[in-house]
C-alpha cells in the first residue's frame, strides 16, 4: 500500500481509539513509523530478534581499555550461557538472542561441546581487527567479506520472521574503533572520545591521543568503505550491512549505543534512507552517543544513562515500541463503545 495511503489509515486508527487525540504523545510517533515500516496499519510486533556482534580490536594494544581482549570471549561464553545482561532484559522483554562472532581472536567450542542457550553464528571474518595506528584495521577483502555477511544476516531475520531487530555489540576496544570511525567522518574527536569503561584523566588522554594519531596515518580515507577498513572492524563492518540489509524488509532496526550508533553512521553515509526504519533505543551515557544520534536525526526512545551494550538499551527501547502497537491494537473504539458527554474523540491534552 502507497506509505501516504497507510500513515492516513494510521492515523485515523489511532484518532479513533478511546483516548483524547495525540495523548499518547510518543507512543503514537511509533506506531505511525511502524506502519510505514510495515506497509500497514496497524502494525504488528510479534518475533524480535537481538544481533549481539563481538570482536576484538587492534587498537586495544595501545592501552585504551581498561580490560584485556580475552574478556571479549569470556563475555560471549557467558552470553551464550544465558548470564549476560542481556539474556536477563531478553528473556523479560520477549527477544531472541543471537551472538554473532564477527572476530573475537578465539575459536569457539563446536556446537555439541558449546551447550548454549542462545544460538551462536559464526562469521569471523578475521581474529580482530589490526592495530589502526600502526596499518589499516582490514584488507579490503575483510571489509568486503563483513558487510557481504551483515547482509545475510538480514536475510537471516527475514527468514526466521523477525518484526524487529535490535543490533548490540561486545568487544574490548570497540568503543575507541567506533570513535575513530566518525572523526575520520568529519566529527569533532573531543567530542566524541569517552572514558569508555571508566579510563581516569591521564588514561584518556591517552585514548584520545592514540586515537587522534591513528585517525591522522590512515588518511585520506574517501568514504564509507574506505573508512572501515583503515579504522573500522569486523564487527562494526558487519553491523553497517545488516542495517543495509534490512532495507525494504518491513523489519523494524532499533540500535543500541555508541559503538552501534556509529557503524549505523557507516551505513547512512552509503543510503541515507535506512533512518526510515531506525529507532534510537536509548542514549547512553557515553558522551559521543548524542552526537552520532543527532546526524542521524533520531531521538532516544529511553534515556538511562545506560553504558553496558550488548543491546541492552536496544532491547528496551524496542519494547516499548512494542508496547506502543499493543495500544493500537488492543484499545477499544470510539465506533466500539459508548461514550458520554463531550466528544472526547476530538479532544487533545
Amino acid at each position: 500500500m502507497e506509505e501516504k495511503k497507510v500513515l492516513e489509515r494510521m492515523q485515523a486508527h489511532l484518532d479513533n481509539l478511546t483516548k483524547p487525540r495525540g495523548s499518547l504523545g510518543k507512543l503514537e510517533e511509533f506506531c505511525m513509523k511502524m506502519a510505514a515500516i510495515q506497509g500497514k496499519a496497524p502494525p504488528k510486533i510479534e518475533k524480535k530478534g537481538v544481533y549481539v556482534f563481538g570482536g576484538d580490536h587492534g587498537i586495544a594494544e595501545e592501552g585504551v581499555s581498561l580490560y584485556p581482549k580475552e574478556v571479549s570471549f569470556q563475555m560471549a561464553m557467558n552470553m551464550l550461557s544465558g548470564g549476560a545482561g542481556i539474556n536477563a532484559l531478553s528473556d523479560a522483554t520477549g527477544w531472541e538472542v543471537v551472538f554473532v562472532d564477527s572476530g573475537i581472536d578465539w575459536d569457539f567450542p563446536p556446537d555439541d561441546a558449546l551447550n548454549a542457550k542462545n544460538r551462536l553464528v559464526r562469521a569471523k571474518v578475521s581474529r580482530g581487527s589490526r592495530n589502526f595506528c600502526k596499518e589499516s584495521a582490514m584488507t579490503e577483502e575483510e571489509t568486503a567479506d563483513a558487510l557481504k555477511k551483515g547482509r545475510e544476516l538480514a536475510e537471516d531475520a527475514a527468514k526466521r520472521g523477525y518484526d524487529m531487530v535490535a543490533v548490540g555489540d561486545m568487544g574490548i576496544g570497540n568503543t575507541s574503533t567506533a570513535a575513530a570511525l566518525l572523526i575520520a567522518a568529519g566529527m569533532d574527536a573531543d567530542a566524541i572520545i569517552d572514558r569508555g569503561t571508566g579510563l581516569d584523566d591521564k588514561q584518556l588522554a591517552l585514548k584520545k591521543r592514540r586515537i587522534k594519531e591513528g585517525v591522522i596515518a590512515r588518511r585520506p580515507v574517501k568514504n564509507a568503505d574506505s573508512i572501515l577498513q583503515e579504522l573500522g572492524a569486523p564487527d562494526l563492518a558487519m553491523m553497517a550491512g545488516l542495517i543495509l540489509g534490512l532495507e525494504g524488509r518491513g523489519i523494524a532496526c532499533v540500535l543500541d549505543g555508541f559503538p552501534v550508533s556509529a557503524a549505523a553512521y557507516m551505513a547512512y553515509m552509503k543510503n541515507p534512507k535506512i533512518t526510515d526504519y531506525l529507532f534510537a533505543g536509548h542514549l547512553s551515557k557515553v558522551s559521543g552517543h548524542k552526537v552520532v544520534l543527532s546526524a542521524l536525526n533520531l531521538a532516544p526512545i529511553v534515556s538511562l544513562e545506560m553504558h553496558l551494550g550488548e543491546g541492552t538499551g536496544a532491547v528496551i527501547g524496542g519494547f516499548i515500541v512494542q508496547l506502543a502497537l499493543a495500544c493500537s491494537l488492543n484499545m477499544a473504539s470510539f465506533d466500539s463503545v459508548d461514550v458520554s458527554g463531550k466528544d472526547v474523540k476530538e479532544q487533545k491534552y
